[in-house]
């Protein structure tokens, strides 16, 4: 399962209506191999749900994830801070047994 917080809801809305994309589109969640830790998030909106995704939902969010990157999101949290430290999505991800100092990739 993965979980989002209000507060990431509420930035996931915005940039929906910035891209022009429509209820259709699902929040798509992915890790891919790059960064100073070895693996990157991905985030994106997608209208395509392939037979190999997972789908979770939660707050009214449909969220979906690929078998590969399932393994490393299980019981991951989406935030959004708009804080000193930076702006921008932040994951907490009870997998990572390190990040990096900017937050952008981990490793398992």
């Amino acid at each position: 399962m993965i979980n989002i917080t209000e507060k990431a809801i509420s930035q996931l809305q915005v940039l929906r209506q910035e891209e022009g994309k429509d209820e259709n589109h699902h929040l798509r969640v992915s890790v891919k191999g790059g960064g100073c830790s070895g693996l990157m998030y991905d985030l994106g909106f997608d209208d395509k749900v392939v037979e190999s995704d997972q789908v979770f939902e939660d707050k009214g969010v449909k969220i979906l994830v690929d078998k590969k990157s399932l393994l490393y999101l299980l019981g991951t949290t989406l935030d959004f801070s708009d804080g000193l430290n930076g702006k921008g999505f932040q994951f907490i991800n009870p997998n990572a047994t390190r990040t990096c100092g900017c937050g952008e990739s981990f490793s398992v």
